[in-house]
């Protein structure tokens, strides 16, 4: 493994042991709660071992660059996490993408019966929000209602019907943008929104997470064509067989994978601002499209 991956890897380690620990608490207590199987199916997709914890990584980072605080942006990125595990669940749904396994273990569907997937995922969308607008997340109010109003766009159901329709290259940018960069985005934009960044700082972020997440999803595209179930964790030649529309069925996987290498040169592009503070955002740029999983 190249030393940068080490030094990353070192660095996503601190932000992921410190952010199993914040969602454990923050997540509601199986023995305290009457709902016992919806909790237990929140708290069996939330704080399984697996996953690559970009989006809380990529939170804790961007709030670095401005000073805030380590619980501050751990707490933030726990619900940014929660959001995201909400949608896993409900993508392997039969009725959306009909995935038997993520992160290595069986669906929550499939672990619990789609009524309480359902619930879970329902249930973690709720808990990130309300979680968002608790005063122990930032004591200024202003700054809260900026995170829910940010994260809340962000979590929307723009792009999200049209994956199997017969695109051009220009919207399945737009539509992976919607699905996967917008989540991205509002990572890197929460911890600037932490640290009462100025406006154009908070747009440097926005076209470098806006890069980074369509790179990752190119990445992602090409793992389902290349890599194998045990190494990605969920099945793959997926997106082939359900008629997805990706840049790599659209490009070809040698165009597709020049393109990924051109978003990241646009990302560390955008970290031109921060100077050298900013080197473990640049080097998780280089991983995204580096990674085999």
């Amino acid at each position: 493994m190249p030393n940068y991956q080490t030094d990353l890897q070192k660095a996503i380690d601190l932000v992921v042991g410190d952010l199993q620990d914040k969602m454990d608490h923050l997540l509601p207590d199986v023995a305290r709660c009457g709902e016992a199987k919806v909790v237990e199916a929140m708290r069996y997709s939330s704080l399984a071992p697996a996953g690559k914890k970009l989006r809380p990584f990529l939170v804790a980072a961007s709030a670095g660059l401005f000073g805030v605080g380590r619980s501050t942006s751990i707490q933030t990125a726990a619900a940014l996490e929660f959001i995201h595990v909400y949608s896993l669940i409900h993508d392997d749904l039969p009725a959306m993408d009909d995935d038997d396994t993520r992160r290595g273990q069986p669906a929550c569907h499939v672990k619990f019966g789609e009524a309480a997937a359902i619930l879970a995922g329902d249930g973690l969308l709720t808990l990130a929000f309300e979680i968002l607008a608790d005063d122990s997340t930032h004591p200024s109010a202003q700054v809260r209602c900026e995170l829910i109003k940010e994260i809340a766009k962000a979590a929307g159901c723009a792009g999200m019907d049209a994956e199997h329709e017969k695109l051009t290259v220009d919207e399945i940018i737009h539509l992976q943008r919607m699905k996967t960069g917008a989540l991205f985005m509002v990572s890197c934009e929460a911890g600037a929104i932490l640290g009462k960044a100025a406006p154009k700082l908070r747009v440097a972020l926005r076209g470098y997470a806006n890069a980074v997440g369509l790179a990752f999803q190119i990445t992602d595209d090409l793992l389902d064509v290349e890599s194998s179930a045990e190494k990605a964790g969920k099945p793959v030649r997926q997106d082939k067989t359900k008629g997805k529309a990706t840049l790599v069925s659209a490009l070809g996987i040698d165009r597709a994978r020049n393109q990924a290498q051109m978003l990241v040169q646009q990302a560390k592009t955008h970290l031109e601002p921060f100077d050298e503070r900013a080197n473990v955002l640049r080097m998780l740029a280089d991983f995204v499209v580096a990674r085999k999983m």
